[in-house]
């Protein structure tokens, strides 16, 4: 398992956030499939999916709901699928600023802030063509310098 998207554990310092990540990949691939995707770890519960070679975890207090946590990674991974088409590693490893993107429209303090995923992709869909319109700019910008 490798963390390509991390989110929550920046105020950590460096090292204790490697650490912190290795242990929970050590909890998460020590389990069986047929294990349930819930597993205590230290004052926190772990909550699990994996989907194909992707692992999304998080880590969530005692008293939340692990049901809500589940499918809420569900609803992000369907959120992935629907922006890059059936999502992989690598989508998320070279477009990482979409995936934190589209969970930035998704989640908020921790908390769920847009239930609908048409909503959601509208928004990155927005973003996508105000930043294509800047890159267009930038583009014609130096054109007229000469320098493009």
């Amino acid at each position: 398992v490798n963390f390509v998207f991390k989110n929550g554990i920046h105020h950590k310092p460096k090292n204790p956030r490697k650490k912190i990540t290795r242990e929970i990949t050590a909890a998460v691939l020590s389990r069986k499939q047929k294990m349930s995707s819930f597993l205590e770890w230290k004052d926190l519960k772990i909550v699990y999916k994996r989907y194909a070679s992707l692992y999304f975890c998080c880590a969530i207090e005692q008293d939340d709901n692990e049901l809500l946590t589940l499918e809420t990674i569900h609803r992000y991974v369907e959120l992935l699928d629907k922006y890059f088409g059936s999502v992989c590693e690598l989508d998320i490893i070279f477009n990482f600023e979409k995936a934190y993107f589209i969970f930035d429209e998704f989640i908020l303090g921790g908390e769920i802030q847009e239930t609908s995923k048409k909503s959601v992709l509208k928004a990155v869909n927005d973003q996508d063509v105000i930043q294509e319109e800047e890159l267009e700019e930038k583009r014609s910008v130096l054109e007229d310098l000469g320098l493009a």
